[in-house]
């Protein structure tokens, strides 16, 4: 008798979509980014979910604003995940 799917060796699609608790290997959702003003082309360091409005250093455009969970990026601007 055998199983559908493997236990031990779960796809990254199927351990993706576990709760962060529930997964093999436990890891967190959230992450710091680097965020590209559109304005003054500055690069600020937000956390994806972030609870406050983050505005830009240099010429005070709104960068991103919280929506319950992860924060939503205003359009225009470009970001990169980090990487710790």
């Amino acid at each position: 008798m055998s199983l559908a799917k493997d236990l031990m060796y779960p796809s990254f699609e199927e351990e993706k979509r576990r709760h962060k608790k529930k997964r093999l290997v436990q890891s967190p959702n959230s992450y710091f980014m680097d965020v590209k003003c559109p304005g003054c082309y500055k690069i600020s360091t937000i956390f994806s979910h972030s609870q406050e409005v983050v505005p830009c250093r240099g010429c005070s455009i709104i960068l991103c604003r919280p929506r319950g969970g992860k924060c939503q990026l205003t359009s225009g601007c470009s970001f990169r995940r980090k990487h710790s």
